[in-house]
């Protein structure tokens, strides 16, 4: 075991007005889920997604389910979600009593390949789901064609691309809606928090009715609808906030960081490194690399880069490979499964140092040997 310092694969970058936003809640009690920083925070990242609405939520999982839930989606639907994603995406539609109809992925982002979605469309499809894995976003236009000319809505799980731009248009304001997750490992975070984006006025309305339990806004503890509880407190989003005034330096990190990274393992034959489409600003939420030729396996690396006190983590499993989703596989999704295979997560935060990755990146390739 490694006497050095353990190196996380993910952690926070509190380096805005965070601790004065809070202070603040606490100094004038208002810490649930009223006060002037959820207002303020969803002001602040409309703008940043060239929206007009975003409705804060207490976590993405919540703010997903909530979109469809606005959107009608119900028992007998179906929606279109890549099979390589974090469990969450299926789970909401599941959530809904609808089906998720999983997809293969493209092998160069990892998003949902769009040549594959006529073949999926039936009569019960109400939805597309792409995904913006690991913050390099999905091909938008293909999707958003397919999409129109069938009626569908599009959903876009910008999860893990807080900042990420398809064509120079931000993620999250392409499609019907936008949803994003500020848990602690994001690129900005509230701890636990939620974002759902739209410039729909009558969709941003259903948001904010089936948010805060269904309570109609024009007549107080008058319910017409079974709504949720998913509203964010003050308090998280006081720490939204700080976190978003420094969105730039935030992203920053995340270039240096890639930059670091490619410099470093550029010759290292036994790895494909994070490709960016031409059309696509990639804000690397996690700096995921895929063994190629390598004499040992994706799961063997990561146990001896643990001994060195590096923490890496895998690419997500394959969602039609999970227990609750078996029964739904289509086919084989042969290119989604390569990738989680071979796939791993190198540690990518703010404070990471030339230092730390000149570390994590002696210890991969002796890893890789």
């Amino acid at each position: 075991m490694s006497a050095k310092p353990k190196i996380p694969v993910a952690a926070p970058s509190l380096i805005g007005r965070e601790a004065e936003y809070v202070q603040e809640c606490l100094e004038t009690t208002w810490i649930s889920s009223s006060g002037r920083f959820i207002g303020a925070f969803e002001e602040a990242f409309a703008s940043l997604c060239n929206v007009k609405h975003a409705v804060a939520c207490n976590n993405g999982t919540t703010a997903l389910h909530l979109a469809l839930v606005a959107l009608g989606i119900g028992p007998g639907d179906e929606v279109i979600v890549p099979t390589l994603t974090y469990i969450a995406s299926a789970n909401t539609v599941t959530y809904c009593g609808a089906t998720p109809v999983f997809i293969d992925c493209d092998e160069a982002t990892f998003n949902l390949d769009p040549a594959e979605l006529e073949a999926l469309i039936t009569p019960r499809t109400r939805a597309i789901m792409p995904v913006h894995l690991y913050g390099h976003p999905a091909d938008m236009d293909p999707i958003l064609e397919i999409a129109g000319r069938h009626g569908l809505a599009v959903v876009e799980d910008a999860a893990e691309a807080v900042g990420a731009r398809y064509k120079g248009r931000p993620a999250g304001g392409l499609g019907d809606c936008g949803v994003f997750s500020f848990f602690g490992n994001k690129i900005i975070t509230t701890g636990e928090g939620g974002m759902v984006t739209t410039d729909d006025d009558a969709l941003a309305a259903r948001l904010r009715l089936y948010r805060s339990q269904g309570m109609d806004p024009e007549r107080r503890y008058w319910f017409p609808v079974v709504g949720y509880n998913y509203r964010m407190t003050n308090i998280a989003a006081a720490i939204g906030l700080g976190q978003l005034e420094r969105i730039e330096d935030h992203l920053a990190a995340r270039r240096r960081i890639a930059e670091g990274y490619d410099r470093r393992l550029r010759n290292a034959r036994s790895l494909s490194l994070p490709k960016t489409e031409p059309w696509a600003e990639h804000v690397y939420w996690m700096y995921t690399v895929l063994l190629q030729g390598a004499t040992r396996s994706r799961d063997e690396v990561m146990t001896r880069l643990e001994a060195e006190g590096i923490e890496t983590r895998p690419v997500f499993y394959p969602l039609h490979t999970l227990p609750p989703y078996q029964a739904q596989a289509l086919k084989p999704y042969p290119r989604a499964l390569s990738i989680a295979e071979r796939g791993l997560n190198l540690p990518t935060y703010a404070a990471l140092g030339d230092d730390d990755l000149d570390r994590i990146v002696e210890a991969l390739m002796l890893a890789l040997d």
